[in-house]
């Protein structure tokens, strides 16, 4: 058993890397068990020290990691590094803010001395996937272990150079061996290491099928579960917008990393008012961007990560096509090598057509046209995910109010969906549970613990 890197902008196979057996899953969950109460007791400086020495091995090595991830899935090798930089800053808050986050928490009672104290669970397990290789393991990684767990990781099958390079980066920084494990397992592996009785808790950032497993293994034994499954952002565009913003962000946020992500904004939900103005902004817009090589710097779009994914994404298209939405440009696969697909808009997208409904998870954009704001919430909320969502008006009072209606884990007025180390993050619904990031996300892995003292 093999993982197989093939690069999605040429289709050639660059590496095979070696699968795990048992034994090999056996001696990494017992060396992250035996590691687990010296790297509790080493406490929040010396954790602290280590995780900003992983943010400057980041940074030192950025030439050589930016590339496997561009390799490995496709990305934007600007933005390949742009991931990178961002793991580090992420490393540099947990190091900065973990132990005020986690400090004992004095609350009233009976007792002469009363308090929470927030103390590591112990071995964490991350279900991680492919389109931001590295970002998505550091925002567990990082406060995972600045709260005193251990982690082990089981990455996406397609980048297997990643999952690596991230062992390889705690390793320099000089945590001790076992603090941070990439275990090379299937899915098929993945319930057993969740059952086993020295992994205390999971984690999944994933597809709604990958996290029903994981959230049915971990509930059936008693484990804690945080889940980030996909979502349909809403891009909500009312009739006061400043239509040149609101398309220069609608752009960014729908194509970045060939729309492959579960925040991009993916229903376009317009008031008809000034719809027709902006589709054709829209289609001005999408039209310019330059699909290629993603090592090239002049390229603004590159391939999807998978000719799998991109065949299945094109089938929804020519569905939702086949059903009453109107192509209004792209909709169709880029001829030639690679996994490459047109940037796309879907207009007119009504209920019963597939995009309507479904996470399309990749270069096109649905617009749904609203008959006013009121029209346009109900749509946003029909939505059986809730991940992110955006409201664009002039006047930020009533964007607040919209905001606060919209069903999801976070909504943004005036700005495209982000994650950032400083805000928490996470959905409702379909989307999933729990938070990442801020002072929510560390609490998410660590016992809540009442001490009582008279």
């Amino acid at each position: 058993m093999s993982f197989t890197v093939i690069n999605p902008a040429t289709g050639e196979t660059l590496k095979e890397v070696a699968g795990w057996d048992d034994t090999q899953i056996e001696a990494a969950l017992a060396q992250a068990a035996a590691v687990s109460a010296d790297w509790q007791a080493r406490g929040f400086d010396e954790r602290a020290g280590l995780m900003r020495k992983a943010a400057q091995v980041l940074r030192d090595n950025v030439d050589d990691y930016a590339p496997i991830i561009t390799r490995e899935m496709g990305k934007l090798i600007g933005d390949s590094k742009g991931e990178i930089e961002k793991c580090a800053t992420v490393c540099e808050y947990y190091a900065e803010n973990a132990a005020t986050f986690l400090k004992d928490e004095v609350l009233a009672s009976d007792a002469s001395n009363s308090y929470v104290a927030y103390l590591p669970m112990g071995t964490v397990l991350a279900v991680m996937p492919w389109n931001y290789p590295f970002w998505q393991v550091f925002r567990f990684a990082a406060p995972a272990l600045m709260a005193g767990n251990t982690g082990l990781l089981k990455h996406a099958s397609n980048v297997p150079e990643s999952a690596l390079a991230i062992e390889d980066v705690f390793h320099q920084a000089g945590c001790p061996q076992g603090v941070f494990t990439t275990m090379m397992i299937r899915a098929s592996q993945v319930a057993k290491v969740i059952e086993d009785p020295r992994v205390h808790a999971v984690t999944l950032t994933g597809s709604e099928p990958a996290g029903q497993q994981v959230a049915s293994t971990a509930g059936h034994s008693l484990k804690k579960s945080v889940l980030e499954l996909g979502g349909s952002d809403a891009f909500i565009v009312l009739e006061d917008a400043d239509l040149d913003e609101a398309v220069r962000n609608a752009i960014i946020s729908r194509y970045l990393n060939s729309g492959q992500s579960c925040i991009a904004a993916k229903r376009f939900i317009v008031v008809d008012a000034i719809a027709e103005d902006f589709v054709a902004r829209f289609k001005a817009g999408v039209e310019a961007l330059k699909t290629g090589d993603p090592m090239d710097p002049n390229t603004t779009m590159g391939p999807m990560a998978r000719e799998d994914l991109r065949d299945e994404l094109h089938v929804q298209v020519t569905d939702s096509i086949a059903a009453g939405a109107k192509a209004i440009t792209g909709c169709e696969p880029i001829e030639g090598p690679g996994a490459f697909y047109k940037p796309s808009i879907l207009d007119r997208v009504e209920p019963g057509v597939r995009a309507y409904s479904e996470e399309l998870f990749g270069p096109v954009a649905i617009v749904i046209r609203a008959r006013d704001e009121a029209d346009a919430l109900r749509i946003a909320n029909e939505s059986d995910y809730g991940l992110g969502g955006s409201v664009w008006t002039k006047d930020s009072a009533r964007g607040e109010r919209l905001a606060r209606q919209v069903q999801s884990g976070c909504t943004f007025v005036n700005g495209f969906v982000k994650s950032d180390p400083r805000l928490p993050f996470g959905g409702v619904k379909r989307s999933g549970y729990g938070r990442e990031l801020s002072s929510h996300g560390i609490r998410e892995f660590v016992n809540a613990k009442t001490i009582w003292i008279k």
